[in-house]
């Protein structure tokens, strides 16, 4: 098995009546996912020529979460060719520079995306095809399955099954996603077939089993996004599982998507698991029967769920506390990104969650925290004890935290990605080592814990100040839901640290109280020197929080 859609098809000859995908309208097998699939794959072959750059054609999807994006999206595979996701919320200008930048030849996109390139197409000479049905790609047949919105040939007596597929180098690239563009342009992160169904490998080592066959599978998270993508569909792919698709995440909905078709594994990020404990009237969202009683709504709605876990972003240890007391299931979270395909470590690997830690490494990822001079400090669960500097009389005021001190994340494994498109720039090392540029420390268990990202250090008088270490003590008080802290200008410290806080429903807390809570926790030069309540905080499509937007116009909804 050397692709995702490879293991479709498996899933389809082993278990061809079983659901592989449900959503609001209807229910698609795994046989004919599997037909659909082969109609898209020989279509796309046949129209996607050869590009004179050395790598196969790119075809672009921008789709919501929905059966034609899974089609689209295996076809592609199947079709040796590689798949570009792409945001379908994205502007004109955004999406030229995607679909320039990687030299999309067929695009398959809904009608508000066409709308958008319409407007930049000229700038688009590589982009030969644009479609928003998948239903244009295929020839008229007889037998038909519907698809979505469109209707899709399946596979029948006129496809040869020997045709059905090409053969396919594993390192080939599968799919390029782009990152979010935090540092100028969003760039292609080049991931292998290899890289895809390594991370699955790899989380596959883990026991008890992470997904299943036997699973139901929420597929809320976008599907353009290495979470969403890989993580989500690619898991239900893998294990021949079924996938529950969710267009747009809304709290009362959702929950009773997991309720009626019984979700065992969520998927999720802080926002959903915030949005669910936040809920002002979960029986009725929820779809429990009258009569239970409103602290037990949560629990009943999600009596089938067997495994939760929450990435992408930090949760606040009082949101995850919420939820547990509300469900009885405690959030697993895990860390990774879109260059790692994208877990690299999870609290499953452990024996044990502990608040606000990212876990270990899964099985097959090797780790280690590397300083800023390249000192090793730690590996592979064993600390590095750091050189002795002969200054005995300076104290540590770098970071308030047992174990290791923090240094950059550095990886290497089988689902690393290959470089930045075009030519692997930014890639792993010959060793086969890549900078997360990301920071994090790790205790005298060997779990780790994530500081925040190399850019977003906040230097106070000199000395380090991390966002996420103030943001985890904001985020332990009861009233608080979440928060962001970041760095401002400051005529005589240089930064002072400022906070957006989000209150729990009906909490009180004073931001004379928070800081105070803070300076229990915090050295000095650490706590906020303001804090700011609001009503919500700005996230992206997978979400984050939104940091550049609070720093250029501050938080929505101030109180």
């Amino acid at each position: 098995m050397v692709t995702l859609a490879d293991r479709v098809r498996l899933a389809a000859a082993s278990r061809p009546d079983q659901p592989a995908l449900l959503w609001p309208h209807g229910v698609l097998s795994w046989a004919e996912l599997d037909g659909a699939v082969d109609r898209v794959a020989a279509a796309l072959r046949d129209r996607a020529g050869e590009p004179s750059d050395g790598h196969p054609a790119r075809v672009a999807i921008a789709l919501a979460n929905s059966p034609d994006f899974a089609v689209a999206f295996f076809g592609t595979q199947r079709a040796g060719l590689v798949a570009v996701p792409v945001n379908p919320a994205l502007t004109g200008p955004e999406l030229r520079h995607v679909l320039a930048d990687s030299a999309a030849s067929i695009l398959i996109c809904t009608e508000q995306v066409r709308s958008a390139v319409d407007g930049v197409r000229a700038e688009l000479p590589a982009l030969t095809e644009l479609h928003t049905a998948l239903s244009s790609l295929t020839e008229p047949s007889a037998s038909e399955v519907k698809v979505g919105s469109t209707r899709l040939s399946a596979a029948g007596p006129g496809v040869d099954p020997a045709d059905r597929s090409i053969r396919t180098d594993p390192e080939a690239v599968a799919v390029l996603l782009y990152t979010s563009g935090t540092t100028g342009e969003p760039k292609g992160a080049m991931l292998s077939h290899r890289a895809l169904l390594a991370n699955h490998e790899q989380i596959g080592r883990i026991s008890p089993p992470v997904v299943g066959p036997d699973d139901r599978v929420l597929l809320a998270l976008p599907l353009f996004h290495a979470y969403g993508l890989n993580a989500g569909l690619g898991a239900v792919a893998y294990h021949g599982a079924c996938g529950v698709l969710v267009e747009r995440f809304d709290a009362a909905g959702v929950l009773e998507v997991v309720a009626r078709h019984r979700v065992s594994v969520l998927v999720g990020v802080p926002s959903m698991f915030l949005g669910w404990t936040m809920l002002p009237d979960a029986p009725a969202a929820a779809g429990v029967p009258a009569g239970v009683p409103a602290g037990s709504a949560l629990r009943e709605a999600m009596a089938s769920v067997r495994v939760a876990i929450c990435g992408a972003a930090p949760l606040a240890v009082g949101g995850a506390t919420r939820f547990a007391e509300a469900t009885g299931r405690q959030i697993q979270v895990g860390y990774g990104l879109t260059e790692t395909a994208p877990v690299l470590t999870t609290t499953l690997s452990g024996p044990a969650a502990k608040p606000n830690s990212i876990g270990r490494p899964i099985p097959g990822v090797e780790l280690r925290l590397v300083a800023g001079d390249g000192e090793e400090l730690w590996r592979d669960g064993s600390t590095v004890e750091p050189a002795d500097d002969g200054d005995d009389d300076e104290p540590d005021l770098e970071f308030s935290s047992p174990g290791t001190d923090p240094g950059e994340i550095v990886v290497r494994g089988a689902n690393l990605f290959s470089g930045y498109w075009p030519d692997g720039r930014g890639g792993p090392d010959p060793d086969g080592w890549w900078r997360t540029g990301d920071v994090a420390y790790a205790d005298a268990d060997a779990d780790l814990f994530l500081v925040d990202r190399i850019g977003e250090l906040i230097l106070v008088n000199g000395f380090n100040v991390y966002p996420q270490e103030v943001e985890r003590v904001l985020g332990a008080h009861p009233e608080v839901v979440e928060s962001v802290v970041f760095g401002v200008p400051h005529p005589v410290a240089g930064e002072a640290v400022t906070a957006y806080v989000v209150r729990a429903p009906e909490g009180t807390v004073s931001t004379a109280e928070l800081a105070a809570y803070c300076a229990r926790s915090l050295a000095r030069f650490k706590c906020p020197s303001r804090i700011e309540f609001v009503g919500s905080l700005p996230l992206s499509a997978i979400g984050r929080v939104r940091r550049s937007v609070i720093r250029q116009r501050g938080a929505s909804d101030g109180e």
